[in-house]
């Protein structure tokens, strides 16, 4: 793949992304993994195979929605129930009639994003969850639920105290527990701020990210998203931390139970076609999202029966289905600025050149 290694160092000297790592799986074996640039500018330090990235958005589908999934496996849980009957304080709000499917899909009627994080740092630590879910359950809606599909982090931030409440446990272990225990995947963890800053070794194997105004430091190991930092650095819409090898060891064992490969799984061949089959009406998952007719960030070779996501601080994930090809692009684009917004670009320019390599050969 000279072409595609060709593309990567020019991300890098173009100042698309100061490192990255590209991994690409197909046909039951890696058939690309490198690393290019730098973590961290300051220190020049390699980014390396291993080096841990902060996964963004790609929570979603890689922590939340199948924690959510693997509690509908365990009989506690149904996709159809109703968002009040799990957390009361939603009786008797205009929320009474979202189901937990809505939040996966993104059609629940909530607002794509709102900086929550403004009025949390100012409430003491041990009442953050309370008052945010306060916030939630007072958040106006923006449309009618289940008539419009809008990406909403407000969705995922409830389904993580739908999985704390159901499964009687803090999300992340109940995650780590159930899901990622399992299947040995020891680098795809959670940092709870609890936990304190990473030590300067510690912080050596993360990409870093922004030069943060309001934080007055470069994050590495910290979450970058405001929220999920001012909540403690466990949520359900970003939070997760990973590098490519156990996030494609998650993958490959999604991919497997859902083609039939796999008897016995973190979940069952059901759950997981809900998340690599479209669901409620919509181009989404219970998790994922597909490729838009022009414009996507898969680029143009994808199959239709491909899933996808895309996380904030330059990563990504496209797993086209009918080919078992995976792609996970790991950037720090946002490193030391999120203002550079050059991956847009770059992301369906390598997926292009890596499934023409794949597709040639």
């Amino acid at each position: 793949m000279e072409n595609v290694d060709r593309i990567m160092q020019q991300g890098v000297r173009d100042g698309i992304f100061p490192g990255g790592v590209l991994c690409v799986w197909a046909h039951d074996k890696v058939v690309f993994h490198r690393a290019y640039g730098v973590a961290d500018i300051r220190s020049n330090s390699p980014v390396t195979t291993g080096t841990v990235f902060d996964l963004a958005s790609l929570t979603k589908p890689l922590a939340t929605a199948p924690a959510v999934l693997k509690l509908v496996d365990m009989g506690r849980l149904s996709a159809t129930s109703l968002l009040c009957d799990v957390l009361p304080a939603f009786r008797e709000t205009e929320k009474s009639d979202i189901a937990i499917s809505m939040l996966l899909c993104h059609t629940s009627g909530l607002p794509a994003h709102r900086e929550y994080f403004r009025q949390l740092s100012a409430v003491p630590e041990g009442q953050r969850n309370s008052a945010l879910l306060r916030m939630l359950k007072d958040e106006p809606l923006v449309y009618r639920p289940g008539s419009r599909v809008v990406y909403s982090d407000l969705g995922y931030m409830l389904l993580r105290f739908v999985v704390e409440q159901t499964a009687g446990m803090r999300f992340d272990r109940f995650v780590y527990d159930t899901l990622y225990k399992p299947l040995g995947l020891d680098t795809l963890f959670f940092v709870p701020l609890a936990g304190g800053e990473p030590s300067g070794t510690d912080r050596r194997c993360f990409a870093a990210t922004e030069d943060c105004p309001r934080r007055g430091k470069v994050l590495a190991g910290l979450v970058h998203d405001d929220n999920a930092y001012e909540i403690g650095g466990v949520d359900g819409h970003a939070g997760l931390f990973g590098n490519t090898s156990c996030v494609l060891g998650f993958l490959v064992e999604l991919l497997s139970i859902y083609k039939g490969e796999r008897d016995g799984g973190v979940l069952s061949r059901i759950s997981v076609r809900q998340m690599m089959e479209k669901q409620c009406g919509t181009d989404r998952t219970f998790g994922f999202d597909t490729p838009a007719m022009s414009g996507s960030s898969a680029g143009k070779m994808f199959s239709k029966r491909s899933v996808g996501h895309l996380g904030f601080t330059g990563t990504s994930c496209w797993i086209d289905i009918d080919r078992d090809i995976i792609v996970l692009l790991f950037t720090n684009r946002v490193h030391p600025d999120r203002g550079n917004e050059a991956i847009k670009r770059f992301r369906p320019m390598i997926h292009d050149a890596v499934m023409s390599e794949i597709l040639a050969a």
